[in-house]
C-alpha cells in the first residue's frame, strides 16, 4: 500500500514522460527548436538527466516521440484506392499535420542530416518498415492496391513505398526552406500522382 497522499509509482512514471514532452513543446513554441536539450528540458521541467535516459536515449530520440506517438494503423482513410495518388496523399497528410502542429521552427532542427532518429525512422529499409509507422502503411496500402488489380503483380510495394518516402521527405524539406508557407498537400498529390502514372503504370503495362 502506498504511503498517504504519495503517488503510485506507475502514475509517477508517466508524469515524468509526459512532463519531458511538455516541456520540451513549450520549448520550442517559446524559443525554438533549438532551444530544446537534455540539458534545457531537464531543468525546466525539474526533473534529473537521469529519469530523461529513462524514456529517451537522445534528443533526437525525444524528438522522435511526437511523430511516432500513435501508430498509423487505425486511421481510415477516405480516399478510394482508383485514386492511389489521392490516397496516399491523405494518407502522408496525417504525418504532415502533426509537423505543422509543431510549427516550421521545429522541423527546420528536426530534418537535419544529424537526425539519426529520424534517418531511423524515414530512412530505407531493405526488408521491412517499424510497425505502426506511416511507411509500413503506406506498403500495406499499396500490397492492398495490388491485390485489387489496380496495380501490377510485379510491382514491389516495398520499393514503391520508399520511393514514396523519399518524395514526401522532399516535399516536407521544401515546407522547412519556405518557412512553413507553401502548401504540401497539392504539390505532394501532383508528383505522386506523376510518379503512380508514369512509372507504377508503365510498369504494369498500361
Amino acid at each position: 500500500m502506498n504511503k498517504r497522499g504519495r503517488p503510485k509509482k506507475e502514475d509517477s512514471l508517466t508524469d515524468n514522460k509526459q512532463k519531458i514532452v511538455d516541456t520540451a513543446i513549450a520549448l520550442i513554441r517559446k524559443h525554438g527548436a533549438s532551444a530544446v536539450t537534455m540539458r534545457s528540458v531537464c531543468e525546466a521541467a525539474g526533473l534529473s538527466i537521469g529519469t530523461f535516459y529513462h524514456y529517451f536515449a537522445n534528443k533526437d530520440n525525444l524528438l522522435m516521440y511526437f511523430v511516432r506517438e500513435a501508430s498509423f494503423d487505425s486511421f481510415a482513410l477516405k480516399t478510394p484506392f482508383e485514386d492511389l495518388a489521392g490516397r496516399i496523399t491523405e494518407l502522408y497528410m496525417l504525418l504532415v499535420g502533426r509537423y505543422r502542429s509543431l510549427g516550421a521552427d521545429f522541423m527546420k532542427q528536426f530534418y537535419t542530416t544529424d537526425n539519426r532518429a529520424l534517418s531511423a525512422y524515414m530512412g530505407a529499409s531493405p526488408d521491412k518498415f517499424p510497425d505502426g509507422t506511416v511507411m509500413a502503411r503506406c506498403e500495406a496500402e499499396l500490397s492492398a492496391a495490388r491485390q485489387a488489380g489496380i496495380l501490377a503483380e510485379e510491382i514491389d510495394a516495398h520499393q514503391a513505398s520508399a520511393d514514396v518516402c523519399t518524395i514526401v521527405k522532399g516535399c516536407v524539406f521544401e515546407w522547412c526552406l519556405g518557412g512553413g508557407q507553401i502548401e504540401i498537400e497539392p504539390i505532394l498529390r501532383r508528383i505522386l500522382a506523376r510518379y503512380f502514372d508514369g512509372i507504377v503504370r508503365k510498369q504494369a503495362g498500361k
